[in-house]
């Protein structure tokens, strides 16, 4: 059964909520609103660390995506190689972070990294993680590679959030098939859950999220319209997921890393869905809080 919590009473209460007047123009907009030097305040989302997957903008610069994260009010970002290459200089690495600091932008992760079974090529995304100061790397492992993955897990003490792609990943089609390799390696080597991948894979996003809790480390927040195959993101609210059931989850298991909002449509104007799409989530995840005045 889809949500119980009516698009259009979603929309009412999260779509200005999320993105204030941002789109609208700032003739209105409080002060505060745009001082995004500001640390994040985690409160307007009910504690919820709720960012993008910089995928969503991979048509954009990475100076391009600070703007468009401003203009959503957003704090915190898993960054993908479009945005800062595996490749790029210590130096390179270091004025990217400086940026997004200067922006009031939190970088928690980075990825979806693909990883051969080879140690100078996990080492390359392990010192990528660690020049970046980011806590986690979300990634695409060969299975054969979990023993140089322990092996880095405790060399760098960075977490692994393995991400999983529906049924067209030979890999990791489900959460599920991840827990199933990571087991009796470091705990450091875990999961990200991505719900419309997961819900494509035929296994229910709500329940793998309480049954992998202790290894969640990153999340993929998205609708999808239809779980076969071939379905496709779709803004939040418009499409077949219940994610109403998904936040109730987060919430059960006391879920306090990245929320990662990842539009895959779009690809050359994101900004609207996106915006759709934050102020649906925002709605799900801060309701029954009472709303600023």
């Amino acid at each position: 059964m889809k949500t119980s919590l009516s698009r259009r009473l979603a929309i009412k209460h999260g779509l200005f909520a999320a993105v204030g007047t941002s789109l609208l123009g700032q003739a209105t907009a409080s002060p505060s609103q745009y001082n995004f030097n500001l640390p994040a305040d985690d409160s307007e989302w009910d504690n919820f660390k709720v960012g993008i997957a910089s995928y969503t903008f991979r048509k954009l610069s990475l100076d391009d995506t600070i703007k468009a994260m401003k203009r959503l009010n957003l704090h915190y970002i898993s960054i993908k190689d479009f945005h800062l290459p595996l490749n790029s200089t210590t130096a390179e690495r270091q004025a990217a972070m400086e940026k997004l600091k200067e922006a009031g932008i939190t970088p928690l992760s980075c990825g979806n990294i693909t990883m051969q079974n080879d140690e100078a090529n996990i080492r390359q995304a392990f010192q990528y993680a660690k020049d970046c100061n980011m806590p986690a790397i979300v990634c695409s492992p060969h299975p054969d590679s979990m023993p140089i993955l322990d092996r880095m897990v405790k060399e760098f003490d960075i977490q692994l959030a393995i991400h999983n792609h529906g049924p067209e990943d030979k890999r990791f089609p489900s959460p599920y098939d991840v827990m199933k390799a990571v087991r009796g390696y470091d705990e450091r080597i875990g999961l990200c859950i991505d719900v419309g991948h997961t819900a494509r894979a035929k296994v229910n996003p709500a329940e793998a999220i309480i049954k992998c809790k202790e290894r969640l480390y990153d999340l993929h927040f998205k609708d999808i319209n239809s779980t076969e195959p071939n379905g496709s993101t779709i803004e939040a609210g418009r499409g077949v997921l219940d994610l109403p059931s998904i936040v109730r989850s987060l919430r059960k298991i006391r879920y306090d890393r990245l929320v990662s909002i990842e539009f895959e449509g779009w690809e050359n104007d994101p900004i609207p869905a996106v915006a759709e799409t934050i102020g649906y989530a925002k709605a799900l995840l801060t309701a029954g809080k009472p709303m600023r005045r």
